[in-house]
């Protein structure tokens, strides 16, 4: 996939979305098996989130950057969607 900006425009001027919201998500649907972070607790990069498990798999949920979990919108037991936001931070 190509994208052509047209002269009047420069490539910066458009709005850039975070990776938060694709690394705070699950890929496919799938169970949360665990939920490691509570809400107001400090996490640093990498830190592990939350734990999913699709076709006997686990797929761990990870901190992008350093912040504070503001909210979980799953808990254990759920069935998530790929795409929706599992975790915020600030």
């Amino acid at each position: 996939t190509f994208v052509i900006e047209g002269n009047e425009r420069d490539g910066n001027s458009r709005a850039h979305a975070t990776d938060d919201q694709i690394a705070l998500a699950a890929p496919m649907p799938e169970t949360v098996i665990s939920s490691v972070v509570r809400p107001g607790q400090e996490v640093a990069t990498g830190d592990l989130l939350l734990m999913l498990e699709a076709m006997k798999m686990e797929l761990p949920i990870r901190a992008p950057r350093p912040g504070r979990v503001k909210a979980l919108a799953c808990r254990e037991g759920d069935l998530v969607q790929p795409g929706v936001p599992l975790v915020e931070m600030e």
